[in-house]
């Protein structure tokens, strides 16, 4: 079956590009279109997507407290920004609100209609250029308390895991990686979830880079 996106963004020509390029590919169907936060909302509770394309700047209701929004709803629907705005503050802010990618505007059509397919089978995706300056920036913090406790408990394996998430890879990836089956992966990551009391994929990329496993260059 497709996946059904809604496209979210206060410019008329950006949902119509987006519903193009969405129309010429066979596994992803678009189900709604919203010029503001309102009517996003409204429309992630009628039209039950499962990935909301979101940008940040609109006019009333915002893409962060749409984001917040439609993510206390508690349905189906996962956020994925697209936008031209990708500072730390959008990014932060984004990422809190429950947003489960974030992309900018620049990337390749290719690697936006993948970002789509790898967030509608649950799993996180953050440009890698924004990734960079998170880890970047998370090395010149003090490390967090969950980080203090270090990695005990977690296993060989689940160290490989959390190496691989640190590098931003999905869940598919770290499978292919690997070579074990994506529900074996996506079960370690679950796993470290619950040992590192990491509340997003965003917190074990922190953990991974304060343990040493990854680092800014990497």
């Amino acid at each position: 079956m497709s996946i059904r996106v809604l496209l979210v963004d206060d410019q008329p020509l950006v949902r119509a590009g987006l519903r193009v390029l969405i129309a010429d590919t066979p596994d992803l169907v678009v189900v709604g279109e919203a010029g503001n936060g309102t009517d996003a909302v409204r429309l992630a509770r009628d039209a039950a997507p499962e990935v909301v394309l979101m940008d940040l700047r609109m006019p009333g209701t915002d893409g962060i407290a749409a984001t917040r929004a439609i993510t206390a709803q508690g349905g189906p629907a996962r956020v994925l920004v697209l936008t031209t705005f990708d500072d730390d503050e959008h990014v932060h802010a984004a990422l809190r609100a429950g947003a489960s990618g974030f992309l900018v505007k620049d990337m390749a059509v290719d690697e936006i209609l993948a970002a789509v397919r790898v967030v509608a089978a649950g799993d996180a995706l953050i440009a890698p250029a924004v990734t960079r300056r998170l880890i970047a920036e998370f090395a010149r913090r003090p490390a967090p308390a969950a980080a203090r406790r270090g990695l005990d408990g977690v296993t060989d394996r689940e160290r490989e895991v959390l190496t691989l998430v640190g590098r931003g890879l999905s869940n598919a990836e770290i499978a292919a990686e690997l070579v074990i089956s994506a529900a074996t992966a996506k079960s370690h990551v679950a796993r470290l979830f619950t040992k590192l009391g990491a509340r997003d994929r965003v917190h074990l990329v922190i953990a991974a880079y304060d343990a040493g496993l990854v680092t800014p260059s990497s």
